[in-house]
């Protein structure tokens, strides 16, 4: 965990402690970037969470209850589950988080989670109960946050202003739409830019810049610095007809 400061001193396997500056972090990811003063460290492989499967051997590395550089393994018990994290009023759902068995204690969390052949697949982040582990997985979308802390210390998000849930269409809208969900609007923040261009709680967005919309995740993984001021069009359905919105994003303020 590096909230609350600017750099430290890492300590390595091998006894060696190096000091590190914090370059930057994202705690709506669970993600943060340092930089070790040294020259002669060997980088870990990364791999990609994309491609682990369901009973896939993973082996989690950490200082649980203060044992340092333990290794605990386990297979991958479950994809695709969702992490809700927060920082001061912005809060959001980190997508796609791994599930294992291997044992995880306080301790584990910022520790890699890594695949049979060593590549390092997620970071540790939560203990689910007893038996569960969860990890913020390494895949496109967190390799895209990474780099851009790496290059700008923080990362910029998007905000469009309303809470909703994945709602299935109508049979006739399934069909001529080609698509079997929406992200129903339940409620439409005051003031923001999702009043201003209309939208409405029970609308369901189907379409977003043109791409199509079928649950949260995919409305999130929009919402990124590029469009910031950037006017979008919405299609919504709306009373069983399609409705077409500009929505302009602002910047989520943390």
């Amino acid at each position: 965990m590096v909230t609350g400061t600017d750099g430290g001193t890492a300590s390595f396997a091998d006894g060696r402690e190096f000091p590190f500056q914090v370059v930057g972090s994202d705690p709506l990811s669970d993600l943060a970037v340092i930089r070790v003063t040294a020259s002669d460290l060997a980088p870990a492989e990364l791999g990609d969470a994309d491609r682990l499967r369901v009973g896939q051997l993973v082996v989690a590395i950490g200082n649980p209850l203060g044992f340092a550089g333990s290794v605990t393994a386990g297979v991958v018990s479950a994809l695709g589950r969702s992490l809700p994290t927060r920082t001061g009023s912005a809060s959001r759902i980190v997508e796609n988080v791994i599930q294992t068995d291997a044992s995880l204690n306080p301790g584990n969390s910022g520790g890699a989670l890594a695949d049979s052949r060593g590549r390092v697949v997620g970071i540790n982040t939560a203990v689910a109960g007893i038996g569960l582990g969860l990890a913020v997985p390494i895949n496109r979308t967190t390799g895209r946050i990474l780099t851009t802390l790496m290059r700008e210390g923080r990362f910029r998000r998007a905000y469009l202003g309303i809470a909703g849930g994945q709602r299935p269409l109508p049979p006739r809208l399934t069909q001529s739409l080609r698509r079997r969900a929406g992200v129903e609007v339940v409620q439409v923040v005051d003031g923001s830019p999702a009043g201003a261009a209309g939208l409405r709680q029970g609308d369901v967005i189907i379409e977003l810049a043109g791409e199509r919309i079928e649950d949260v995740g995919d409305l999130q993984r929009l919402m990124v610095a590029e469009v910031i001021g950037q006017p979008l069009t919405v299609r919504v359905v709306r009373d069983g007809q399609t409705v077409s919105l500009s929505a302009t994003p602002s910047e989520l303020a943390s």
